[in-house]
């Protein structure tokens, strides 16, 4: 029996060539699936969506939504709120589902939506992602980062070398020299490193630095799964305690639905 398999690629249209085979993790970290996931583990309802159009048909069917996102970072008329994880956690109105959209983010959830499993992770539950597809013996993994204006962003990088880099430590094989360069770049790195993004830049630049510190400071703070049903709503699955070192004890089980080559900037 060959070895289970791991590849890294970028952006929306990528999850085309991996819907059929692969279980899909699909990563923005600033800010997509932080601001989901968050949502989500914060006691909301979050349905991502990949265009305003898709956005006015699934808020016929929700009361009082909020509807959060940006396109091409600025906030679209109607919104209630940017695409914050930050900002969301302070509102109290826990009761409103989040209709959230984004430039890419979204977009990628979207383009996966015929895998058999597609998850979400960013930095807050990067590790307990990694833990439950080494545990429940995935064999094919890709771990696609969303992109922004045409570049695989560093945040993104990052997050998806470290979940590749636990897959390889618990015996996958990464799927090209591409997958193999990101995890040495980026192994060990410190979730400051970001800073260096032009995600993070832009951030600074427009006054929402919060939500960068956001990111910075909430690595591992969350150890539960993400996974996106066919519709675009996110759901959430608890792990158990797990040890530093991979590869780790298997973790409680929970039901889910179903089950290129880029190099290093």
């Amino acid at each position: 029996m060959s070895k289970p398999q791991v590849i890294i690629d970028c952006f929306p249209e990528s999850a085309r060539k991996y819907s059929r085979s692969h279980a899909i993790v699909a990563i923005d970290v600033i800010r997509a699936t932080t601001s989901a996931i968050s949502a989500v583990a914060s006691g909301r309802r979050c349905i991502t969506v990949p265009s305003l159009d898709v956005m006015q048909e699934k808020v016929l069917d929700l009361e009082n939504p909020l509807l959060v996102g940006e396109l091409g970072g600025d906030m679209p008329a109607g919104f209630h709120m940017n695409n914050s994880p930050d900002d969301l956690l302070r509102r109290t109105d826990i009761e409103r589902p989040v209709v959230l959209l984004s430039t890419s983010g979204t977009r990628l959830v979207y383009e996966a939506r015929f895998a058999g499993t597609t998850f979400l992770a960013c930095f807050r539950n990067w590790r307990a992602t990694a833990q439950y597809l080494i545990s429940s013996r995935l064999q094919r993994v890709a771990v696609i980062g969303a992109g922004s204006r045409g570049e695989f962003r560093e945040e993104d990088q990052m997050c998806c070398a470290w979940i590749a880099d636990a897959l390889l430590e618990a015996g996958y094989e990464a799927g090209d020299s591409g997958t193999r360069a990101f995890v040495e770049l980026w192994r060990g790195a410190d979730s400051d490193a970001c800073r260096v993004s032009n995600s993070a830049k832009y951030l600074i630049r427009t006054g929402q630095e919060h939500d960068l510190d956001f990111v910075i400071d909430h690595v591992n703070d969350l150890d539960s799964v993400f996974f996106a049903a066919h519709g675009g709503e996110i759901f959430e699955g608890n792990a158990v305690e797990y040890p530093e070192s991979y590869p780790a004890k298997p973790m409680k089980s929970f039901s889910v639905v179903g089950e290129g080559s880029i190099a290093p900037i």
